[in-house]
Order: structure tokens, then sequence, then C-alpha cells
């Protein structure tokens, strides 16, 4: 049986350039997003060009409790256990802590944090059970620098490398590695609209590349932070 991954908001950006990755390394992969064409889409995508390989897509929207629990009862729907988890979804919406709108620091919590949270401790559990895993917590470069129009998006990533740092510490005794990703302006919707050339901004497929290349390392050796900026620095 193939090797399974979990890849979370897998339709755009980093995320589908790690769907990509994975399913030409032979593994099997369960994803969710919002939008049930988008999903279809990369499902009959990847299936058209890796052969030998299954992929479960789920429909939900981690930003509130209710998506979460779905994408948490389709997995336990699989009776598989998790080689990989990389938790990826997330949202970015620009301001300031002192005028910012009203909600947006709820939203990106939910989506940045809670659902690290939520759908690691609905996964885990079998991870914990054989002694063997890898998770992947996709962070940001505003998780350990504060940008004055971050606003609640640093917050939230601060707060989301944090949780990573503990998780990582109970894990140990189990095998499994826990490794935060810091990139910085990547070449996604966020930036769409942004008057950049592409060579200011890292490519998602080095991002998946990076990523896929830690996980290949021996379990005698764990990459705690893997950090990417732009060659020509941040944005």
């Amino acid at each position: 049986m193939n090797k399974l991954v979990i890849i979370t908001g897998g339709t755009k950006g980093i995320g589908r350039a790690l769907v990509y990755k994975f399913a030409s390394e032979g593994f099997d992969v369960f994803t969710c997003a919002r939008n049930r064409e988008d999903l279809d889409s990369l499902k009959n995508t990847i299936l058209s060009n890796y052969a030998g390989i299954q992929v479960f897509t789920q429909v939900a929207d981690v930003s509130n409790k209710k998506g979460r629990e779905e994408v948490v009862r389709a997995f336990t729907q699989l009776n598989r256990a998790a080689d990989v988890l990389i938790n990826n979804a997330g949202v970015f919406v620009q301001g300031q802590i002192h005028n910012e709108p009203e909600g947006v620091l709820e939203t990106q919590i939910q989506t940045n944090l809670y659902s690290t949270y939520d759908i690691t401790r609905g996964v885990i559990g079998r991870m914990i059970e054989n002694k063997r895993g890898s998770i992947f917590n996709i962070c940001s470069i505003a998780s350990i620098m504060p940008y004055a129009n971050g606003g609640s998006y640093s917050v939230s990533k601060f707060a989301m490398l944090g949780m990573t740092k503990v998780l990582r510490e109970e894990m140990k005794p189990y095998n499994i590695r826990v490794t935060a990703v810091l990139p910085g302006a990547t070449l996604t919707a966020s930036w769409d609209g942004v008057d950049l050339p592409e060579e200011r901004f890292i490519k998602p497929e080095d991002v998946a590349d990076s990523i896929f290349g830690i996980y290949k390392l021996s379990d005698h050796t764990v990459v705690e932070e893997l950090l990417l900026r732009p060659q020509l620095g941040d944005i």
C-alpha cells in the first residue's frame, strides 16, 4: 500500500504544489478545500498524470469548527494512518491591529491556528500508535518578524509557530518529527494584483521540494524550522 499524505488547502499555491510533489513520489493524497470544482479538477489531473495512486478529497471550510470536524471525519473513515500531515490551509488579510475591521483576528486565528490544532489532534492518534510520522506546519516569515501591515495575520502565525514548537517536544517520545515551515513572499493568489515581477517571489514548487527533501531525511534527524526567502529579500 502507498504511503498517505494529508494536505489541507490543496487546490492552490503551496498546497497544490505539495499535492503534485507527493503524488509524483508515489503517495496517496488526502486533501481538502472549500470549492468542489477545484477539488475535482485537481483530483482528475493528478490521477491522469500519476498511475497507481489514490486521491481522497473533502469539501470543507476549515475556518469553522464544523469544517474541521468534517475533514477529520472523512480521514477517519479511510481507516488508515497518515505518514505525513501538512497543515497548509490559511488566510491572509492585510491590516493593522489598531484599525483593522472587527472580526479579522477571529477569522485568521480560526483558519491559521485552530485548523492546525484541530486537524492535528484528529490525525495524530494513529501516528502515535505506530510511532512514526512527519508533521509540517506552514507558518510564515511573519511568524518571526513583525510587519506593520501584518496585523492579526502575524499574531496568528506567531501563535502557530509556538504551537509547532510545543508539539515537537510532545512528539519526541513517539518518533514523530514536527517541522515549522516559514516561507517568505511566495507566488500565490495572496499576491494577486501586486505589480512585481515573478522573480521577486519564491516558487511554490520550491517550498514543496524543500519539504519533501526534509521528509526523506533519516529518522535520526529533524529539521525544526525551515526558513525560505526570495533571493532578493523580503517584500
